[in-house]
């Protein structure tokens, strides 16, 4: 902490606290009737609130840097207390999401955060870049923080009392196309991310051997752009193992978030309650440009068992040569317009309209993608984008899902969790995955979305400033800002409408 030479072992009754009047012992007596159950190694047991004279002790040195207390050192009591270190630590219990059931890569509370962590993260992939960021809760800028009395920040002015002082804030979600990551480095130079914020006023993200600011990164281009990030912004890139990440931030979610994990079956959603002492084994399908296949048995504990090429990036780059769409979203927005019996050849196609019973296919299953181009004597520009971009999505979102079913059935998996920013929280996507999956396990498999689908290396990333385990939080206290068992509305599907299940995919 700042204005700190030395970390002193202090006694609690060690310490003399002086601003415009002397608080003194009066300050500690009634921290003392507050708190009346005080143990050897300083934890208070007040209600159903766990804390720790720790953080007391830690707010009131630090105002030492401003001239506020002042350390009478006495000899120590049994009730004394080491400070281990001064860095600033994340405290995710109780982390919650925050906005709408239908709201994308929503925000993140974290009411229970007390010291000011300034941390940022990225996930730098070969298409997208993905940004996690930590934001104190507006209206606390950091001279109020100063401005504080002494008895405010120990909670206990005007006959209120608080546990411990409380900062709060909450975890944002951002992202931008690789190939303009000019954009990338100026959002976090307007914010001064890499630098712990516009707020900050004595500890940066990390500071490195040589004293240079260091951000954690994962993905490839966290090598391929690191002395791009030093240039441009004069910061170290700490790199962090892709599929750690990827796994470490999907395990927080699953763990820690409640209505983060869902279904989507005919553009009906419905948010899955995980029991945190059966979430082990499950498949983790991380669907960037590429798809990796993770099997994961525990925290720390996985194995890569499979993955494809022909993922997001597929998608995106047939689209952009076969339609001139400019981006992945416009190409989206495409297939919600398509139809696409004009390019695939179905069963129906190929039996006059009939269905193969016998092999329960009916007269909509497609038989083979873009197969009816091969008979027709058009060019390119006579079939429709939004037919081409349709048929694309359906091809590679049902290969997916049956190549993640047979790896689940391969390993004897039941639940599978499929991540990455080709799914957007595009309905007729997540809707073409979970018959494909459902399709082929004839429904003893269910597929799983996330909401911070696109995140979770990002967040694995952002969480290795702490290297701290989840098994470290009271996950039994962790809520969601809404009713319990609130019910979801809406679920719009994007795309024709459907006759029924087949005419997904084959």
């Amino acid at each position: 902490m700042a204005g700190l030479k030395e970390d002193p072992v202090l006694g609690i009754d060690g310490i003399k606290l002086k601003e415009e009047v002397e608080l003194g012992t009066p300050v500690i007596d009634k921290l003392r009737e507050d708190h009346p159950v005080l143990q050897n190694d300083g934890t208070v047991i007040e209600g159903e609130s766990l804390i720790n004279s720790k953080s007391v002790i830690d707010k009131l040195r630090e105002e030492g840097s401003c001239g506020q207390v002042e350390r009478d050192m006495v000899p120590l009591t049994s009730n004394s207390i080491h400070r281990s270190g001064s860095r600033p630590q994340l405290d995710l219990s109780k982390a919650a999401i925050e906005g709408t059931f239908e709201e994308r890569d929503p925000t993140i509370l974290l009411p229970n955060q007390s010291d000011d962590i300034l941390h940022l993260a990225l996930d730098i992939g070969g298409s997208l870049i993905k940004l996690v960021y930590f934001s104190r809760h507006q209206g606390l800028p950091t001279n109020d923080k100063r401005k504080k009395t002494v008895k405010e920040r120990l909670g206990i002015s005007n006959g209120n009392r608080r546990s411990y002082p409380i900062l709060g804030g909450r975890l944002h979600f951002v992202k931008f196309e690789t190939s303009k990551i000019n954009e990338c480095l100026d959002f976090i130079s307007s914010k001064q991310l890499h630098c712990g914020g516009v707020d900050s006023h004595s500890w940066h993200s990390e500071t490195s051997p040589n004293g240079n600011a260091v951000i954690k990164a994962t993905g490839g281009g966290a090598y391929k752009f690191a002395d791009l990030f030093k240039e441009r912004l004069g910061v170290s890139l700490d790199k962090e193992d892709e599929m750690d990440c990827l796994v470490a931030g999907a395990n927080f979610l699953l763990k820690a978030i409640r209505h983060e994990a869902f279904t989507h079956m005919e553009g009906q959603k419905e948010f899955v309650q995980i029991d945190q002492n059966d979430l082990f084994p499950y498949l983790l399908v991380n669907i960037g440009s590429g798809v990796s296949m993770i099997k994961v048995d525990g925290d720390g504990k996985f194995e890569r068992v499979s993955g494809t090429n022909v993922g997001g990036g597929t998608y995106w780059g047939l689209g952009r040569l076969l339609t001139k769409c400019k981006s992945f979203d416009e190409l989206l927005e495409l297939s919600q317009r398509g139809d696409n019996r004009t390019i695939d050849m179905l069963v129906g196609d190929i039996y006059g309209g009939m269905d193969y019973n016998k092999i329960g296919l009916s007269a909509s299953t497609i038989a083979s993608s873009f197969g009816k181009t091969i008979s027709e004597k058009k060019e390119l520009t006579d079939y429709r984008p939004e037919d081409i971009s349709l048929s694309l999505l359906r091809m590679i979102s049902y290969n997916i899902g049956q190549i993640s079913y047979l790896n689940a059935l391969r390993f004897g998996l039941k639940r599978i969790f499929f991540g990455g920013f080709f799914i957007r929280g595009h309905a007729y996507t997540m809707d073409t995955i979970s018959f494909a999956v459902q399709f082929w396990s004839k429904g003893e498999a269910q597929a799983m979305f996330l909401r911070h689908e696109g995140f979770l290396g990002a967040l694995g990333a952002f969480m290795s400033y702490e290297k701290h385990g989840l098994d470290d939080l009271m996950v039994h206290q962790l809520v969601e800002r809404f009713p319990m068992g609130a019910p979801y509305t809406g679920g719009k599907i994007h795309g024709p409408p459907l006759g029924d299940l087949n005419e997904k995919a084959s």
